[in-house]
Parts: structure tokens; sequence; C-alpha cells
């Protein structure tokens, strides 16, 4: 990559432009577009702004950094571009690092690198080719890390939006919106769904899938109770080793909350783990619940007996959880699986070295030794 060394006096100054041209990024986003920014600056001063905008105008050329140099072109006069500095939130792809070069920028400044099409080094680096008669300075890696959250946000709420069509909700059913799960750094899991069981009847469960999936792992099915939901294992999720399924039964967690609290009976929720537990888990698993499980386990137990290598009692530790079991539940409309099976439960489920010697426990009774 064609990076030079920058002096204090450039840190600060990139920090101070690139702030500016991911505030363009924020109203490409607004807008709907991929959020990337771009701003122009000659001799300390703003020339030209920028953002994505190939969308609205039905340009595929109208990426930020084309826009702003027109901008900045049309601004000076001059198609030359003579001293100016380009500050753009993500590296340029071959169009764009075209266009800088035919537009003799000095120094192309870049945030987040672009492992996919960025041609300042990551894929190709025009900005080294020998046989291109006009030499830029390129610097990547300017507020990397708030330029790569601002693109990795809006992708992950288009994935949700695309889930949300593909996965419609029940009339019948609430959702809870998935900000409220935001502030539980300790579980941060990537979520899976499904929807298309026989029993579900169209209500969408939420479940947690860590681990390796090659058939050579041993493999754990975690189940909560009444009151809790797959927060408990949140220590347990992810052990090395291990394989870890935690569903969110229907009505907590990040699942779907039918607004009726007739639907909320343990035999009905033991039929949608045993069509989930047939769809997706190998045989044999162990069963690992919480205190307030028991009675579920022990349902699943006589529906599925050869399923279960070992059943074992999850402990619980004395972590506080604050309003992480209310996470859920943001008012008493989603709260019918709390009133037909009870409360909020107080137990904070088992703490990290519990969960280790947890997991020591599912690999023994698999006939597995520690990774």
């Amino acid at each position: 990559m064609t990076t030079e060394p920058k002096t204090p006096s450039e840190t600060t100054g990139d920090a101070r432009w690139m702030a500016l041209a991911l505030a363009e990024a924020g109203r490409a986003a607004e807008a709907g577009e991929v959020p990337v920014g771009a701003v122009l600056v000659k001799d300390g001063q703003v020339i030209a702004t920028g953002r994505n905008s190939p969308v609205a105008q039905h340009d595929p050329s109208a990426h930020a950094e084309i826009n702003a140099l027109r901008a900045g072109a049309a601004a000076l006069g001059n198609y030359r571009l003579d001293g100016c500095e380009l500050f753009v939130t993500l590296e340029p792809c071959a169009m764009c690092a075209g266009a800088m070069l035919h537009s003799r920028l000095a120094r192309v400044v870049f945030g987040a690198a672009d492992p996919k099409t960025g041609a300042a080094g990551s894929v190709l680096d025009l900005f080294a080719e020998p046989r291109l008669n006009h030499r830029t300075q390129v610097q990547g890696g300017v507020l990397a890390a708030e330029c790569s959250a601002v693109l990795q946000q809006f992708f992950q709420q288009r994935r949700e939006t695309a889930r949300e069509q593909a996965e419609p909700l029940r009339d019948d059913a609430l959702r809870t919106p998935a900000e409220r799960f935001d502030a539980l750094g300790d579980y941060a899991f990537e979520p899976h769904y499904i929807q298309d069981l026989p029993a579900l009847n169209g209500w969408r469960l939420h479940y947690v899938d860590e681990g390796a999936r090659d058939g050579q792992t041993a493999c754990s099915v975690c189940l909560h109770g009444p009151g809790e939901w797959g927060y408990f294992f949140r220590h347990f999720a992810g052990m090395p080793g291990l394989r870890t399924l935690v569903p969110d039964l229907i009505g907590f967690g990040k699942s779907d909350k039918p607004k009726r609290e007739a639907a909320h009976r343990l035999e009905w929720h033991c039929q949608v783990l045993i069509e989930w537990l047939d769809r997706i888990a190998p045989a044999p698993v162990v069963l690992v619940h919480s205190a307030a499980a028991t009675g579920l386990a022990a349902l699943l137990q006589g529906a599925r007996p050869g399923l279960f290598a070992a059943v074992l009692l999850a402990p619980e530790g004395g972590e506080q959880v604050g309003d992480a079991w209310r996470a859920p539940f943001p008012d008493r409309g989603y709260q019918a699986a709390l009133r037909a099976l009870g409360p909020l439960a107080s137990s904070s489920g088992p703490s990290a070295a519990q969960a280790a010697l947890l997991a020591g426990q599912v690999r023994s009774a698999m006939g597995y030794s520690a990774p």
C-alpha cells in the first residue's frame, strides 16, 4: 500500500477531516445509501463534500469520492485538483482511484480498508502503479474503527430488515426490538431463527448455535425455564470444544411473544423443542438445564429418551444480572408467558468458572477429552 508516514500535526488534522467525512457517511445511511462519505480539502479549507448516492441518482458512478471530486472541480473551475487532499471513510475502488489520479490529487486519506474492492492496497494498488504518470500519496487507517462501525451497523440493519420481511410476525404476537438487547455485551452471539416447524404455528423461535458443527464435537442443548431466557447460559455458550445450542422458548428472549396466555403450556413448548431438535441437533446430545427448567427437561426426556447422552443441572452463580431478565419484555403486552408460567427469575446462571467446569462434564459425558 502506498502509505506515507504521518507527522503528529497531520494525524490531528486527518482525524478532523475524517470526522466530517463520517458525518457525510451518516447522511448517506439516512438516505438508504451505503454509508460512505468524502471531504475535499485544500490549504486547510473544505472545498467540497460528497456521499454515496448511486441509488438516488440511478448512477453507478455516484460514489462519495466521485461526487466530491465533481463538486470540487466545479467550485475551483478546473478539472485538475492540484494541491487538494481527499478524505474518504472507505478505501477507494478502482473507479474512484482512477478518477483521483486523473484529477492530480496531492493526497488521499481513507478510513476503513475494503478487502473486496479496495484499490489502494487491499485488492490492488493503483496508486503504486509505476507506469502511471502521477504520484498521489495515500494514507489509510484514519478513524478506521469508527468508519468500519458505520458500515457494519448499516449492513446489520439491512440483514435484519430482510429477515423480518422473510419471517413475518403474526398479528397475535409481538417481537422484541433488537435494540433492547444491545446493552448486553456478554450476550453478543449470532442470532439464528426458525419459523417453519409445524408446532410453531408461524411464530419465530430464536436460538444460539455456537461451536463447530463437524459431528466430531461434543454437543449440548441448554434449556432455560419459565421466567428466564437464553441469557442464563451466556458464559457457557461458546466454550471451547463444544457445540452449544441455546433456544429461547416462545414468549421469552428473542423469540416471538404470543399475546394470549393460553398459548403457553409446557407440553406445547416441549413439542416445539422436539421438532426443533429433530431438525438441527445431532444425536446423542447432552441436555443442560436450569433448575427452573426441571419440569420441561423431564418432559423432553420422556419424549426423546434415546436422544440425550446425559442430563445435567446447570449451577447458578451469584452474579447480578440487573435488567437483563427484563430486556425481552418492554411492557405488559410482551409478558403473556410470564403471566402463564411464572414471574421473572432471580437466578443468574452459571458463572464463567462454573461454565468451564460444566463444559468439562459435558465433554466427559460424551466421551470427549479436554480441548
